[in-house]
C-alpha cells in the first residue's frame, strides 16, 4: 500500500527516504491546490483551519528584537546521504548523526533538507528565487525545527554543486546515493542575523508547532542549478511554494549580532 508520509506520522513525514512511499494527493494548483488542501483528508484539516500556519511574510511591523536569543550554534558533519525525488520536491536525506541545533534548551538533529521554488517566505517585500529547508527533529521525534535559507539567482551554490550531475540521473530514478555530503557551506552561513517564529509544515498535513529559523543573509544559486532542481519533478510540482499565510497576531523574533552592519531584512 502506497501512503503519503504525511498521513503516517510526523516522524515518517520528516524521515521518509524514498518516493516509493508517496502517493501525493495534493498539488499547487487546480482542485487539489493549496486552497483545498484542508478538504483532501481529515488529517489535513490544519491546512484550512490552523491559526499558526507557514509560510509568512517578514514585515518590519511584526518583527521585534529579542535580546535573549542566542547565536545559532551549528556544526554539521560529513555524512552519507541520499538524493531523493519526493515528487513534490527534491531532498537530501541523511544516514546517522549529522549534527544538532539547540533551541530553548532542546536539541534538534538534522534529518533531511529540501528545496522550494520560488521561495515560500517573503522578505524585504519580495519573493526570492528559491528556499532551502533544513529539517530537524528532537530525539523523541515529537518536535520539529526548520532552518530556512533564501536564495537569489547568481553564482552557483557550492552545496548544490556537490550533486548537480546526479540531478540529471534523478529524472529516471527515485533516489540516488551521493556518498559523503559536506555541509560545511551551511556551517559557514552567516550567524549574525536570523528571524524566528512558530508556524507549521508548509505541505500537508500542515502540522503546527514547528519552530522556524530564517537566516538573514541570502545565498545564491545559478539558473542552471535552479533548473536542475526542477527538472526531475512532476510538472504540477515545478512551482512548489505554498502561498503566504496570515500572521494572526504572531510576532517574529529577531536575533541581531552587535557587529552586524544593518538591521534590515534580506
Amino acid at each position: 500500500m502506497r501512503l503519503h508520509c504525511a498521513i503516517i506520522s510526523i516522524a515518517a513525514l520528516a524521515l521518509c527516504t524514498s518516493a516509493d512511499y508517496f502517493s501525493v494527493n495534493f498539488s499547487y494548483s487546480g482542485p487539489n491546490g493549496p486552497a483545498n488542501w484542508g478538504r483532501l483528508s481529515p488529517s489535513y484539516a490544519a491546512c484550512s483551519n490552523g491559526k499558526a500556519q507557514s509560510p509568512v511574510e517578514l514585515i518590519k511591523t511584526d518583527i521585534f528584537m529579542n535580546k535573549e536569543l542566542k547565536n545559532i550554534a551549528r556544526n554539521y558533519l560529513l555524512a552519507n546521504a541520499t538524493l531523493v525525488n519526493n515528487e513534490f520536491n527534491i531532498g537530501v536525506h541523511f544516514e546517522g548523526k549529522v549534527g544538532d541545533i539547540n533551541i530553548n534548551g532542546k536539541n534538534y538533529s538534522l534529518k533531511q533538507l529540501h528545496w522550494h521554488s520560488p521561495s515560500e517566505h517573503k522578505a524585504n517585500g519580495r519573493i526570492h528565487d528559491a528556499e532551502l529547508h533544513l529539517v530537524h527533529l528532537t530525539e523523541d521525534i515529537k518536535n520539529i525545527a526548520v532552518v530556512a535559507v533564501l536564495y537569489r539567482l547568481g553564482d552557483p551554490d557550492p552545496l548544490i554543486s556537490q550533486f548537480e550531475e546526479k540531478l540529471v540521473e534523478l529524472g529516471n530514478k527515485k533516489e540516488i546515493a551521493i556518498g559523503s555530503f559536506d555541509l560545511e557551506e551551511i556551517n559557514r552561513s552567516s550567524r549574525r542575523r536570523y528571524y524566528r517564529y512558530v508556524g507549521s509544515l508548509t505541505t500537508p498535513p500542515c502540522k503546527e508547532g514547528v519552530i522556524w529559523t530564517i537566516l538573514g543573509k541570502l545565498r545564491t544559486l545559478s539558473t542552471q542549478q535552479l533548473n536542475l532542481l526542477k527538472a526531475p519533478l512532476n510538472p504540477k510540482f515545478k512551482h512548489n511554494a505554498r502561498p503566504l499565510q496570515q500572521i494572526n497576531g504572531r510576532k517574529i523574533e529577531m536575533y541581531y549580532h552587535p557587529k552586524t552592519t544593518t538591521m534590515g531584512l534580506m
